[in-house]
């Protein structure tokens, strides 16, 4: 009887722990708010940070390239799911809205080989850079306190962040932020 006890026990665990790690990563974002409450982020409203790293292939770019431009910056990792879910979402408003001053730019925390391949498989069509570790500095300073992934921050025209989102992003939910500053 004792021997069934144990790995009854782990396999609840394991069970309650994989339940509530899909709720937590695989959220319908379409049922949630398109805006993260100003209360629970301390860079709404403030300046972009600049940041200046290489795109995958070889060129450098720069913060300031996009001035003018209402941008969705995304932090993101090849090994991670939910990054991958929200990535043809993000080619398609890319090519939806690009004419009326709308750019998408991916900063991966991950290797650059990796990230190059993952691109080329998927065709995204807007500027990827590979910014290994330092993408973790970068993604504190857009506001991203606790190191989700993916991570989403909306600027305005004025170069202002005007909503962040962690976790995964629908297209309908992107749209709801982008729509009105374009």
């Amino acid at each position: 009887m004792q021997r069934f006890i144990i790995p009854t026990l782990v396999l609840v665990l394991a069970a309650t722990a994989g339940f509530y790690s899909q709720r937590y990563f695989m959220t319908d974002t379409d049922s949630l708010p398109a805006t993260m409450p100003a209360a629970k982020t301390s860079v709404i409203g403030k300046t972009r940070p600049d940041f200046a790293y290489k795109d995958i292939e070889g060129d450098m770019r720069q913060a300031k390239e996009w001035d003018g431009k209402v941008l969705l910056v995304n932090f993101w990792a090849t090994w991670c799911p939910p990054c991958k879910k929200e990535i043809p979402a993000f080619i398609a408003l890319q090519e939806q809205y690009a004419e009326k001053g709308f750019q998408i730019i991916g900063i991966a925390l991950d290797d650059e080989e990796a990230v190059k391949d993952y691109a080329d498989s998927m065709g995204m069509n807007y500027p990827v850079m590979a910014a290994e570790v330092d993408a973790v500095d970068l993604a504190r300073q857009y506001g991203n306190r606790v190191g989700v992934l993916p991570y989403s921050a909306f600027i305005d025209r004025n170069g202002k962040i005007v909503n962040v989102k962690a976790g995964g992003l629908s297209k309908k939910a992107a749209e709801q932020i982008i729509l009105p500053l374009l």
